[in-house]
């Protein structure tokens, strides 16, 4: 076992499952999460993340670290430390903040009947809680996990349900609001890659980046979601920005009294009631 495998022992040893959401009770063989619960938060494969622990895995990836910091809920200074003993230098200020702040962390795992989930200042999917995956079904992964490269790439029909006047707006915001976090980490990877690739590849991103400055936000739309265990859900969704980190913050709610709020406290009843074996 080498030092990052020892330290990612140890802090996953620490963290308390209903700190992420997960169900209390049930006998447990770990005082802390067990490697498939650290493995499905962040997204990697309980192999993987078994090899890390035993040092059989070298030089785990910055995107690998930060998932595994978030999931393991790592303070900035513990972050930074993990970053260091996996080779690769800390986040500075001209990158794209990916650490999510406790705060926030607790809006995940309160909002047990709300799906929540958080984006970075590129809008890459960072982090959800156990009710979002319910409803919205499996994590993706690698550039599918950016909401503005699917509002460009994916079948406009599966993007925007308002029409193509809504569709146009939307995406508008997008290249807003990549524009903005580009002048503000302009030294980031992977925001970079991606307005590269969209630009070359997508000709109404590159004639909407073209058009320069324009001073639209992002405001998401509704949905409706078509669940096998309970039904058709009409939710509404709306946008939050925590200033500290630079998140994006989507949650997804029900109109109060309706059918939808029903079948989503229904869903979040019966998440909430499984026991760990």
């Amino acid at each position: 076992m080498n030092e990052f495998g020892a330290l990612l022992r140890t802090a996953r040893d620490r963290v308390r499952p209903r700190d992420l959401g997960l169900p209390a009770g049930g006998t447990r063989k770990v005082p802390g999460l067990r490697r498939e619960e650290l493995a499905a938060f962040a997204g990697l494969s309980v192999d993987y993340v078994m090899r890390l622990e035993q040092g059989r895995a070298d030089n785990p990836s910055r995107q690998v670290v930060a998932a595994l910091g978030r999931a393991l809920q790592l303070s900035r200074a513990e972050l930074d430390h993990f970053y260091r003993i996996a080779g690769h230098l800390p986040p500075t200020d001209l990158m794209v903040p990916t650490h999510i702040g406790p705060g926030v962390l607790r809006l995940l795992t309160r909002l047990s009947d709300t799906p929540v989930a958080v984006y970075d200042a590129a809008w890459t999917l960072l982090s959800h809680n156990v009710v979002w995956g319910a409803v919205l079904g499996p994590t993706p992964v690698g550039r599918a996990a950016n909401v503005a490269w699917a509002a460009f790439t994916n079948d406009p029909s599966t993007v925007s349900a308002g029409g193509p006047e809504a569709l146009t707006a939307l995406r508008r915001a997008f290249v807003s609001d990549l524009r903005r976090t580009s002048a503000r980490y302009p030294h980031d990877p992977f925001l970079r890659q991606l307005i590269a690739d969209l630009r070359e590849t997508e000709p109404v991103f590159a004639r909407l980046w073209a058009e320069g400055g324009d001073a639209s936000t992002y405001v998401a739309e509704g949905k409706t979601v078509t669940h096998p265990a309970v039904g058709t859900l009409t939710l509404d969704c709306d946008v939050l920005t925590s200033v500290d980190h630079d998140l994006r913050i989507l949650a997804y709610t029900a109109e109060p009294g309706s059918d939808s709020e029903r079948k989503l406290r229904s869903l979040a009843g019966q998440l909430s009631g499984l026991s760990s074996p």
